[in-house]
């Protein structure tokens, strides 16, 4: 039986058999009986790689954090992770130096940008955090709610999440206003160039004005 250990863009954590491109972590969420009994435990959300340094980790070893897994990067930016500075370290820096531009003159240390997002990603109930925007203004790689669904924003497009990866499309001119599952201060660092790593599915479903495949982003 698969663990319940994969999170949704919505930072539900589900059980489904998919692992996808990233794992990551919130802190200790299961007890020693390996149940989840917590969603969250400390503002420190990271998006980690599956693989560093040749080490090894059994699966919710009490007391050591609880591994999460992401289909993908935009995945775990909408349910309010953000590159770990070990395994991570480039994607951090490109992160915190997003951030930096997209918020000038405020602090950018690992604590202050984790203080932020924890803002951002909650509300006071502990539930996942929303707003509304334009779609036709989202960066690429935000995330949104519609019908019921998660979907990617990507050249135009708004891409169907599946644990499995993107299944439909809709054009962005489609819709008006929406509601946003990235957390606010995390739009703006895409907005100010920050460029996460995409399942391949999300490629295959947004050809270029040439027809050709983009490239990966």
């Amino acid at each position: 039986m698969p663990e319940r250990n994969r999170v949704t863009p919505e930072a539900e954590l589900i059980a489904v058999r998919d692992r996808g491109m990233f794992m990551g972590s919130r802190g200790v969420l299961h007890n020693d009986s390996r149940a989840v009994v917590r969603q969250f435990q400390g503002a420190r959300w990271l998006i980690c790689l599956t693989r560093f340094n040749g080490r090894w980790r059994s699966l919710r070893t009490p007391g050591r954090p609880t591994e999460l897994f992401f289909l993908d990067e935009a995945t775990a930016l909408a349910a309010g992770h953000r590159p770990c500075g070990q395994c991570r370290h480039g994607a951090y820096r490109a992160f915190q130096a997003a951030y930096r531009r997209a918020f000038p003159g405020d602090p950018s240390g690992a604590s202050a940008i984790d203080h932020r997002l924890h803002a951002d990603r909650l509300t006071c109930q502990r539930t996942k955090r929303t707003y509304t925007g334009s779609a036709a203004e989202l960066p690429d790689a935000a995330m949104i709610r519609h019908d019921g669904r998660a979907w990617l924003v990507l050249a135009g497009w708004l891409l169907a999440w599946s644990p499995a990866g993107y299944q439909d499309r809709l054009p962005v001119a489609a819709l008006d206003l929406v509601t946003v599952l990235t957390p606010e201060a995390t739009v703006a660092t895409l907005a100010a160039g920050y460029r996460p790593k995409l399942d391949a599915s999300a490629r295959l479903l947004t050809p270029d004005v040439s027809g050709e495949k983009r490239p990966p982003i």
